[in-house]
Protein backbone atom coordinates (compact mmCIF):
# COMPACT_ATOMS: atom_id res chain seq x y z
CA UNK A 1 0.00 0.00 0.00
CA UNK A 2 2.88 2.47 1.27
CA UNK A 3 4.41 1.91 -2.32
CA UNK A 4 1.25 2.26 -3.97
CA UNK A 5 0.71 5.81 -2.63
CA UNK A 6 4.47 6.84 -3.67
CA UNK A 7 3.65 5.70 -6.91
CA UNK A 8 0.52 7.84 -7.17
CA UNK A 9 2.00 11.00 -5.70
CA UNK A 10 5.18 10.33 -8.42
CA UNK A 11 2.64 10.55 -11.30
CA UNK A 12 2.44 13.85 -12.87
CA UNK A 13 -1.10 15.57 -13.04
CA UNK A 14 -3.03 15.35 -16.18
CA UNK A 15 -3.35 19.11 -17.96
CA UNK A 16 -6.32 20.12 -18.81
CA UNK A 17 -7.28 20.28 -22.76
CA UNK A 18 -8.91 23.29 -24.34
CA UNK A 19 -10.50 22.52 -27.32
CA UNK A 20 -9.59 25.67 -30.14
CA UNK A 21 -11.00 26.89 -33.32
CA UNK A 22 -10.21 29.21 -36.02
CA UNK A 23 -12.20 31.23 -38.80
CA UNK A 24 -10.63 33.81 -40.64
CA UNK A 25 -12.26 36.44 -42.14
CA UNK A 26 -9.82 38.99 -43.54
CA UNK A 27 -5.84 39.17 -44.50
CA UNK A 28 -5.00 42.20 -45.73
CA UNK A 29 -2.10 45.24 -45.45
CA UNK A 30 0.48 42.51 -46.91
CA UNK A 31 3.59 44.99 -46.17
CA UNK A 32 6.78 43.39 -47.61
CA UNK A 33 9.03 46.24 -46.42
CA UNK A 34 7.90 45.95 -42.96
CA UNK A 35 7.54 42.53 -42.85
CA UNK A 36 4.01 42.48 -41.56
CA UNK A 37 0.22 41.62 -42.16
CA UNK A 38 -2.73 42.15 -40.61
CA UNK A 39 -5.35 39.20 -39.83
CA UNK A 40 -9.11 39.57 -38.63
CA UNK A 41 -10.14 35.73 -37.28
CA UNK A 42 -12.75 34.55 -34.81
CA UNK A 43 -11.29 32.26 -31.84
CA UNK A 44 -12.69 30.16 -29.79
CA UNK A 45 -12.03 27.88 -26.83
CA UNK A 46 -14.02 25.18 -25.05
CA UNK A 47 -12.25 24.37 -20.98
CA UNK A 48 -13.05 23.31 -17.63
CA UNK A 49 -10.81 25.23 -15.55
CA UNK A 50 -12.42 29.23 -14.78
CA UNK A 51 -9.09 29.88 -13.85
CA UNK A 52 -7.26 29.99 -17.48
CA UNK A 53 -9.44 33.25 -18.20
CA UNK A 54 -7.71 33.51 -22.11
CA UNK A 55 -9.59 37.07 -21.68
CA UNK A 56 -6.56 38.28 -19.78
CA UNK A 57 -4.16 35.18 -20.59
CA UNK A 58 -3.99 34.85 -24.08
CA UNK A 59 -0.72 35.32 -25.67
CA UNK A 60 0.04 35.74 -29.45
CA UNK A 61 4.09 35.22 -30.14
CA UNK A 62 4.25 36.64 -32.91
CA UNK A 63 2.22 39.46 -33.65
CA UNK A 64 3.16 43.57 -33.16
CA UNK A 65 0.01 44.26 -31.87
CA UNK A 66 -3.55 42.13 -31.04
CA UNK A 67 -6.81 44.06 -30.88
CA UNK A 68 -9.39 42.53 -29.24
CA UNK A 69 -13.10 43.59 -31.04
CA UNK A 70 -15.58 40.78 -29.41
CA UNK A 71 -15.42 38.83 -26.12
CA UNK A 72 -17.64 37.05 -25.22
CA UNK A 73 -18.36 33.83 -22.40
CA UNK A 74 -20.69 31.04 -21.76
CA UNK A 75 -20.62 28.70 -18.80
CA UNK A 76 -24.24 27.58 -18.75
CA UNK A 77 -23.17 23.91 -20.36
CA UNK A 78 -21.18 22.99 -17.26
CA UNK A 79 -18.02 24.07 -19.28
CA UNK A 80 -16.58 27.28 -20.20
CA UNK A 81 -17.27 28.40 -23.53
CA UNK A 82 -15.07 31.36 -24.93
CA UNK A 83 -15.63 33.36 -28.26
CA UNK A 84 -13.41 36.42 -29.25
CA UNK A 85 -12.76 38.13 -32.44
CA UNK A 86 -9.29 39.41 -32.96
CA UNK A 87 -7.32 41.69 -35.09
CA UNK A 88 -3.55 41.01 -35.45
CA UNK A 89 -0.62 42.53 -36.96
CA UNK A 90 1.73 39.83 -37.24
CA UNK A 91 4.99 39.84 -38.03
CA UNK A 92 6.56 37.59 -40.83
CA UNK A 93 9.80 36.55 -42.55
CA UNK A 94 9.00 37.16 -46.29
CA UNK A 95 10.62 34.55 -48.81
CA UNK A 96 11.14 37.16 -51.75
CA UNK A 97 14.13 34.35 -53.60
CA UNK A 98 11.05 34.10 -56.83
CA UNK A 99 9.53 37.06 -56.36
CA UNK A 100 6.72 38.01 -58.08
CA UNK A 101 6.19 34.27 -58.36
CA UNK A 102 6.27 33.16 -54.41
CA UNK A 103 4.85 31.31 -52.31
CA UNK A 104 4.61 32.40 -48.75
CA UNK A 105 3.39 30.93 -45.44
CA UNK A 106 1.67 32.79 -42.59
CA UNK A 107 1.83 31.82 -39.27
CA UNK A 108 -0.93 32.31 -36.31
CA UNK A 109 -0.72 31.00 -33.00
CA UNK A 110 -1.63 31.09 -29.64
CA UNK A 111 -0.78 30.23 -25.93
CA UNK A 112 -1.70 30.74 -22.22
CA UNK A 113 0.48 32.89 -20.59
CA UNK A 114 -0.23 31.45 -17.18
CA UNK A 115 -0.68 27.93 -17.43
CA UNK A 116 2.17 25.84 -19.02
CA UNK A 117 1.66 22.45 -20.63
CA UNK A 118 1.55 20.69 -17.39
CA UNK A 119 -1.69 22.34 -16.48
CA UNK A 120 -3.16 23.09 -19.94
CA UNK A 121 -2.41 21.47 -23.49
CA UNK A 122 -4.72 22.36 -26.74
CA UNK A 123 -6.88 20.17 -28.80
CA UNK A 124 -8.21 20.91 -32.46
CA UNK A 125 -11.62 21.64 -33.19
CA UNK A 126 -11.88 20.23 -36.74
CA UNK A 127 -15.69 20.86 -37.48
CA UNK A 128 -16.23 22.75 -40.67
CA UNK A 129 -14.03 25.08 -42.44
CA UNK A 130 -10.86 27.45 -40.89
CA UNK A 131 -11.71 30.09 -43.37
CA UNK A 132 -14.64 32.40 -45.61
CA UNK A 133 -14.71 30.25 -48.88
CA UNK A 134 -15.73 33.81 -50.43
CA UNK A 135 -12.61 35.16 -48.76
CA UNK A 136 -10.34 36.37 -51.82
CA UNK A 137 -6.93 38.04 -50.80
CA UNK A 138 -6.58 39.65 -53.23
CA UNK A 139 -3.32 39.20 -55.39
CA UNK A 140 -2.64 35.83 -53.95
CA UNK A 141 -4.71 31.98 -54.21
CA UNK A 142 -4.69 30.25 -50.95
CA UNK A 143 -3.57 26.89 -51.09
CA UNK A 144 -4.06 25.31 -47.68
CA UNK A 145 -5.06 26.04 -44.36
CA UNK A 146 -3.26 23.59 -41.89
CA UNK A 147 -4.23 23.69 -37.97
CA UNK A 148 -2.32 21.94 -35.35
CA UNK A 149 -1.24 21.99 -31.51
CA UNK A 150 2.16 21.14 -30.16
CA UNK A 151 4.39 22.09 -26.52
CA UNK A 152 6.46 24.83 -27.52
CA UNK A 153 9.65 24.55 -25.49
CA UNK A 154 11.37 27.29 -23.76
CA UNK A 155 15.16 27.60 -22.72
CA UNK A 156 14.05 29.92 -19.41
CA UNK A 157 12.49 29.20 -16.35
CA UNK A 158 10.78 32.85 -16.49
CA UNK A 159 12.68 33.84 -12.93
CA UNK A 160 10.81 31.20 -11.35
CA UNK A 161 12.80 29.80 -8.27
CA UNK A 162 10.62 26.47 -8.54
CA UNK A 163 11.98 25.36 -11.84
CA UNK A 164 14.89 23.20 -11.34
CA UNK A 165 16.64 23.50 -14.98
CA UNK A 166 15.79 26.55 -17.21
CA UNK A 167 13.53 25.00 -19.42
CA UNK A 168 9.82 25.16 -19.68
CA UNK A 169 6.94 24.36 -22.07
CA UNK A 170 3.84 25.97 -22.87
CA UNK A 171 0.77 24.26 -25.05
CA UNK A 172 0.31 26.23 -28.07
CA UNK A 173 -2.39 26.06 -30.89
CA UNK A 174 -0.98 27.06 -34.33
CA UNK A 175 -2.42 27.75 -37.56
CA UNK A 176 -0.37 27.92 -41.13
CA UNK A 177 -1.49 29.38 -44.59
CA UNK A 178 0.01 28.41 -47.59
CA UNK A 179 -0.07 31.45 -49.95
CA UNK A 180 0.96 31.49 -53.69
CA UNK A 181 0.61 34.56 -55.79
CA UNK A 182 -1.05 35.50 -58.62
CA UNK A 183 1.70 37.31 -60.31
CA UNK A 184 0.76 37.81 -64.07
CA UNK A 185 -0.16 41.19 -64.52
CA UNK A 186 2.62 42.07 -61.40
CA UNK A 187 5.46 40.81 -63.63
CA UNK A 188 4.72 42.66 -66.48
CA UNK A 189 4.21 45.70 -64.50
CA UNK A 190 7.64 45.46 -62.40
CA UNK A 191 9.34 44.37 -65.48
CA UNK A 192 7.79 45.85 -68.42
CA UNK A 193 10.48 49.09 -68.20
CA UNK A 194 13.34 46.19 -68.35
CA UNK A 195 12.06 43.92 -71.16
CA UNK A 196 11.79 47.18 -73.18
CA UNK A 197 15.37 48.50 -72.44
CA UNK A 198 16.53 45.28 -73.69
CA UNK A 199 14.81 45.66 -76.70
CA UNK A 200 16.32 48.86 -77.56
CA UNK A 201 19.64 47.61 -77.42
CA UNK A 202 18.25 45.11 -79.49
CA UNK A 203 17.23 47.23 -81.80
CA UNK A 204 20.73 48.89 -82.01
CA UNK A 205 21.74 45.96 -84.20
CA UNK A 206 19.94 47.12 -87.43
CA UNK A 207 21.45 50.78 -87.22
CA UNK A 208 23.92 50.91 -89.67
CA UNK A 209 27.90 50.90 -87.85
CA UNK A 210 28.41 54.11 -89.14
CA UNK A 211 25.70 55.62 -86.79
CA UNK A 212 28.18 54.59 -83.65
CA UNK A 213 26.85 57.61 -81.45
CA UNK A 214 22.97 56.54 -81.74
CA UNK A 215 23.89 53.24 -81.25
CA UNK A 216 25.91 54.26 -77.72
CA UNK A 217 23.35 56.65 -76.87
CA UNK A 218 20.91 54.21 -77.11
CA UNK A 219 22.47 51.88 -75.19
CA UNK A 220 23.64 53.65 -72.33
CA UNK A 221 20.16 55.33 -71.98
CA UNK A 222 18.90 51.24 -72.24
CA UNK A 223 21.85 50.21 -69.52
CA UNK A 224 20.31 53.53 -66.90
CA UNK A 225 16.71 52.37 -67.29
CA UNK A 226 17.66 49.07 -66.29
CA UNK A 227 19.41 50.38 -63.34
CA UNK A 228 16.66 52.89 -62.32
CA UNK A 229 14.10 49.57 -62.98
CA UNK A 230 16.04 47.91 -60.81
CA UNK A 231 15.99 50.04 -57.79
CA UNK A 232 12.35 50.92 -58.18
CA UNK A 233 11.40 47.22 -57.75
CA UNK A 234 13.64 46.49 -55.16
CA UNK A 235 12.45 49.89 -52.79
CA UNK A 236 9.04 47.92 -52.41
CA UNK A 237 10.97 44.50 -51.30
CA UNK A 238 12.96 43.50 -47.76
CA UNK A 239 16.64 43.78 -47.66
CA UNK A 240 18.11 40.19 -48.80
CA UNK A 241 21.64 38.96 -49.04
CA UNK A 242 20.96 36.27 -51.55
CA UNK A 243 20.82 36.87 -55.22
CA UNK A 244 16.65 37.01 -55.85
CA UNK A 245 15.31 36.52 -59.33
CA UNK A 246 14.70 40.57 -59.38
CA UNK A 247 18.50 40.14 -59.34
CA UNK A 248 18.96 37.82 -61.89
CA UNK A 249 16.52 39.30 -64.46
CA UNK A 250 18.18 42.69 -63.96
CA UNK A 251 21.47 41.45 -63.57
CA UNK A 252 21.25 39.11 -67.08
CA UNK A 253 19.96 42.39 -68.54
CA UNK A 254 22.63 44.58 -67.90
CA UNK A 255 25.10 41.55 -69.54
CA UNK A 256 23.45 41.96 -72.76
CA UNK A 257 23.31 45.38 -72.83
CA UNK A 258 26.66 45.43 -71.91
CA UNK A 259 27.83 42.56 -74.45
CA UNK A 260 25.54 44.75 -77.44
CA UNK A 261 27.57 47.81 -76.98
CA UNK A 262 30.66 44.90 -77.22
CA UNK A 263 28.97 43.93 -80.25
CA UNK A 264 28.60 47.02 -81.78
CA UNK A 265 32.35 48.24 -81.16
CA UNK A 266 33.14 45.52 -83.33
CA UNK A 267 30.87 46.27 -85.92
CA UNK A 268 32.00 49.43 -85.83
CA UNK A 269 35.84 47.97 -86.52
CA UNK A 270 35.10 46.46 -89.08
CA UNK A 271 33.17 48.55 -91.33
CA UNK A 272 36.39 50.83 -90.51
CA UNK A 273 38.37 47.83 -92.15
CA UNK A 274 36.14 48.27 -95.37
CA UNK A 275 34.59 44.53 -94.51
CA UNK A 276 30.72 46.33 -95.53
CA UNK A 277 29.10 43.44 -95.84
CA UNK A 278 31.05 41.41 -93.07
CA UNK A 279 29.96 43.77 -90.74
CA UNK A 280 26.28 43.74 -91.80
CA UNK A 281 26.21 40.05 -91.44
CA UNK A 282 28.10 39.74 -88.43
CA UNK A 283 24.78 42.59 -87.06
CA UNK A 284 22.24 40.24 -88.42
CA UNK A 285 23.65 37.02 -86.70
CA UNK A 286 24.49 38.82 -83.85
CA UNK A 287 21.33 40.05 -82.94
CA UNK A 288 19.04 37.03 -83.65
CA UNK A 289 21.81 34.79 -81.20
CA UNK A 290 21.63 37.67 -78.97
CA UNK A 291 17.68 37.96 -78.91
CA UNK A 292 16.97 33.96 -78.34
CA UNK A 293 20.16 33.37 -75.98
CA UNK A 294 18.16 36.28 -73.76
CA UNK A 295 14.56 35.16 -73.77
CA UNK A 296 15.89 31.05 -73.48
CA UNK A 297 17.59 32.50 -70.19
CA UNK A 298 14.66 34.64 -69.08
CA UNK A 299 11.94 31.83 -69.72
CA UNK A 300 14.13 29.16 -67.62
CA UNK A 301 14.60 31.32 -64.96
CA UNK A 302 10.44 32.21 -64.65
CA UNK A 303 9.27 28.90 -65.00
CA UNK A 304 12.06 27.63 -62.45
CA UNK A 305 10.76 30.50 -60.38
CA UNK A 306 7.27 28.70 -60.95
CA UNK A 307 8.25 25.29 -60.40
CA UNK A 308 9.83 25.86 -56.69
Amino acid sequence: MFISIQQAKAQPAIPDTVKTGIYVTSIHDIDFKQKEYTINLWLWMRYKNRDFEFDKYLEVPNAKSVTKLYSTIDSSGGDYFMQMKLQCIMKDNWSILNFPFDRQRLWFSIENSQFDATELVFSRDTLGKNYDPRFTLRGWVIDSFVTSTSVKKYETAFGDPSIDTAHTEYGSYRARISLSRDAGDLFWKMFLGMYISFLITYICFYIHADSIDSRFGLSVGALFAVIGNKYVVEASLPESTTFTLVDLLHGITLLFIIAGVSFSIYSLKLQKQGKLAQGNRFDMIAAQVFLVIYIGLNSWLIWKANQQ
